[in-house]
């Protein structure tokens, strides 16, 4: 099937380094230990892929150049490195504590008052005065590019006000390969190019308002699982963590692939991840470091290694990772004591340097990139000072041991939320999927009653940060990282109640899922039957695990069941970080679904302007719902039953098929397909045509040869053909809707028969025509040949179709690109 050039059938082992005195010689990814020593443990059920080898050493680790406009950024950054000592130099590549989640301690006599690096991809999280946003997910349901940069840029608006340098945002691994990985919602979609499209513009929006943005996690990261590794009470290792095994072209074509898009966008920093890719950890792995993010990315930034996710020094260092976060182990002394750092960097890069197993040039390259964006994006100018308030919701470390009087601190609690949340409201009203809605009844139309059922309908109960789970309370963003402190949290409940009023509604609601289940609903609402039912579900998704199951939280099933058997007009909203089976979907009276996913805090008023008709619903499912759970192909991880200290294996096996690229491949049914949504009207969409950009060019299926700028080869963004389609509002309502371009490759390269290579959202009067427009670069035209290691466009028909879904497809075209 695909030829794999990184998995190895004999175990290449990772050894764990106490320090960086070590020899570069041994500083490759296969560590201290023979390859001989073991073999993989492989489950029964997984095909090997093909030949197999370990993951190459790449190295040395290649120099910053500045290309693409970050030349005088990177001048600047060979004088500030010019004027360092060598203590200096490895105190900017390890991380200290601080007042922010991540820290690079200040070199107050160069002027530099060091960098504040700050979770998350969904709000400044430790902090005060700040909006919580639409999740990733939740935005990349719009499919709008301008809505997913506009959300971007007002949080790095945010991320600027509070005096915090770099965001660690935005997500594009985890990509999804499997609905139960319990990161899900942080990111974007399972499609490559839908997440690579929200990738560039989540980029463009963060470092457009003046903040580096940080695109995690590199790579493979995609389960919560056994992400640590584990210890027997004596200390010695029990499991070691897992192992991502994926090939070549698979890495390629999936999982690199919206990485690039944001490496296009001269993203500052890469978050390397917790696991291990092919035996090696990823945070180590010079292949993927040097060679495809660097090398083959050509990307100009910094690699900073995941909270505690180094494993070894001259290791790491030589193979890419450039800053060590959060870079000490508490208990910890003051940093100017050269003792009392404990990092694999740290005063031990000193020691390094002087013993002549690190390179000074490979010190020099590692802060010149780090310093290189903090220049090209200004922040030496008129940057605000760090909010001090962060340091008090700094929940993650301690500030017992460090005294933070170096750092330069501005105006504590700092009021950062603009107008935020008005555009919080549309951006997650636009973003919301309507799934079903059987004969109109949607929008409700002033109704005389209505029965709010669910404790997700309920106002919060948790605190500003949602922790832990909640029986009662609304859940509009998931757990870990990438939670945000709630000012203020509207939930459905009282925005409904706000609406109602104005209509001298009734409202009734029963907010304990324990007591609904069980309850005969009739005898609730007694003489007073509600002309709607509303029940609301939700399913929480957090960092450090990974989802046991697909359905609903908290009986959710069953509540709707219970509520459906006795109202004929039962609505249901559900709030998830990510895929939920829908067994009642088909039930007679379930007569509208929406999906809201995590909406951030302004829920309740986001859809009750879908609910009410303020907004038309104009979001499109950014993955697929299957029948049922056995319909899903790739696990949440693979099970360990035996004692080998290596058997966690996450095998790729699927390759390039996940999601709707698998169940079309195999023509499984569904239950709602990727790309899918409904709208309060109705739009045409025909005449497809695809043109050549320049019909005298002749293409070939090499790209020229250029030399590797941010992204690749500039070659593979070259725009070769333009495909159009006449859209146009054929209802009685104005509204918004997706107008979906796929291709079917040759099939002698083994593709899947459908993959997103365009899309555009418009919204229309009715009556009103548009004209979509979708670029059809080479890449996209492009598949990974793992034998020339290039991207190659093949020989053969190209099969366009456009639609409204990935199974909602009209008329198609044929193009041959290349002749033969």
């Amino acid at each position: 099937m695909y030829n794999n050039l990184f998995l190895s059938k004999t175990l290449i082992a990772t050894a764990l380094l106490p320090s960086l005195a070590y020899s570069q010689a041994n500083a490759g990814d296969a560590g201290t230990r023979s390859a001989d020593a073991f073999q993989w443990i492989q489950p029964a059920n997984t095909t090997i892929l093909g030949e197999y080898g370990h993951s190459p050493p790449v190295y040395p680790s290649p120099n910053i150049t500045g290309a693409n406009g970050w030349e005088t950024a990177l001048h600047k950054a060979e004088h500030f490195v010019s004027q360092l000592t060598l203590d200096e130099k490895a105190w900017l590549v390890t991380g200290v504590p601080g007042p922010c989640i991540g820290n690079i301690g200040p070199v107050l006599r160069l002027n530099f008052t060091g960098l504040c690096l700050q979770d998350g991809p969904n709000a400044v999280r430790p902090s005060d005065y700040v909006s919580v946003f639409p999740a990733g997910i939740t935005i990349a349901s719009s499919w709008d590019r301008d809505l997913i940069y506009e959300r971007f840029h007002d949080l790095g608006l945010e991320y600027r006000g509070k005096g915090a340098q770099v965001a660690l945002a935005p997500v594009g691994g985890p990509l999804g390969r499997t609905p139960y990985g319990g990161r899900n919602w942080e990111g974007f979609s399972p499609d490559p190019y839908l997440t690579g499209v929200a990738m560039e513009s989540s980029v463009r929006g963060l470092q457009d308002a003046g903040v580096q943005a940080t695109i995690k996690h590199w790579l493979l990261y995609e389960q919560e699982s056994q992400r640590y590794q584990t210890t027997y009470p004596n200390g010695t290792l029990e499991f070691a963590v897992y192992s991502s095994n994926a090939d070549d072209r698979t890495i390629h074509e999936l999982y690199m692939w919206p990485f690039a898009n944001a490496i296009h966008a001269q993203a500052s920093a890469a978050m390397c991840s917790y696991n291990r890719v092919n035996g090696s950890y990823a945070c180590q792995n010079s292949k993927l470091l040097n060679g495809l993010l660097k090398e083959e990315l050509g990307f100009q930034g910094y690699v900073m290694t995941d909270w505690g996710g180094l494993h070894s020094g001259v290791a790491s260092a030589l193979a890419g990772t450039d800053m060590d976060q959060p870079g000490y182990i508490e208990p910890v002394t003051p940093l100017l004591n050269q003792t009392g750092l404990s990092s694999y960097f740290g005063w031990n890069i000193t020691l390094a340097v002087q013993n002549g197993t690190l390179p000074e040039t490979r010190l020099n390259d590692m802060i010149k990139r780090i310093m290189t964006p903090y220049y090209f994006l200004h922040q030496d100018q008129d940057f605000p000072a760090t909010d001090p308030a962060m340091a008090y919701y700094n929940t993650q470390f301690s500030r017992s041991n460090y005294s933070m009087d170096s750092f330069v601190f501005g105006n504590k609690s700092r009021d950062v939320r603009q107008d935020h949340g008005s555009r919080i409201r549309r951006h997650a009203a636009e973003s919301t999927v309507m799934l079903k809605n059987t004969n109109n009844t949607l929008p409700l139309k002033a109704p005389a009653s209505i029965a709010i059922f669910g404790s997700d309908a309920a106002p919060n109960t948790a605190g500003p940060f949602i922790r832990g789970p909640s029986e009662i309370g609304t859940l509009a963003v998931g757990g870990g990282s990438g939670n945000g402190r709630f000012t203020y949290l509207v939930s459905p409940l009282e925005a409904i109640e706000e609406r109602a009023a104005q209509d001298n509604t009734l409202v009734q609601f029963w907010l304990n899922n324990t007591m609904i289940k069980d309850a005969d609903v009739e005898t609730l609402w007694g003489a007073s039957a509600p002309e709607a039912c509303l029940v609301f579900l939700k399913t929480r998704a957090t960092e450090r695990m990974d989802r046991g199951h697909l359905s609903v939280d908290q009986h959710g099933d069953v509540v709707v069941q219970s509520v459906a058997d006795k109202c004929s007009n039962t609505i249901v909203v559900t709030h998830s970080g990510g895929m939920n089976i829908m067994p009642w979907a088909d039930h007679p009276n379930v007569t509208a679904i929406l999906v809201a996913h995590y909406p951030g805090q302004e829920s309740g008023h986001s859809i009750v302007d879908i609910l009410y008709g303020a907004r038309s619903p104009s979001g499109k499912l950014p993955y697929t719902v299957p029948l049922n759970s056995s319909s899903v192909n790739t696990a949440p991880t693979t099970n360990i039953t035996t004692a080998n200290v290596d058997d966690w294996q996450s095998w790729y096996s699927e390759g390039l098929e996940i999601d709707y690229r698998y169940y079309n491949s195999h023509n499984i049914p569904v239950q709602y397909e990727f790309g899918f949504g409904l709208s309060y009207t109705n739009f045409s969409m025909e005449r497809l045509r695809v043109k050549p950009t320049n019909p005298d060019a002749h293409i070939a299926s090499h790209p020229e040869a250029l030399e590797t700028r941010p992204g690749g080869n500039p070659a593979l963004w070259d725009v070769l053909f333009e495909a159009q389609v006449t859209l146009q509002n054929t209802g009685s309502t104005l509204g918004a809707t997706v107008a979906q371009l796929y291709v079917s490759f040759p099939a002698d390269v083994s593709e899947p028969p459908l993959q997103l290579r365009g899309f555009e959202k418009t919204e229309l009067a009715p009556g009103e025509s548009h004209t979509a427009t979708f670029p059809l670069m080479r890449r996209d035209l492009s598949y990974w040949n793992v034998t020339q290691q290039q991207w190659l466009i093949p020989t053969g028909d190209f099969v366009f179709r456009a639609g409204f879904s990935s199974r909602d497809l009209g008329d198609s075209v044929t193009l041959r690109p290349v002749a033969e």
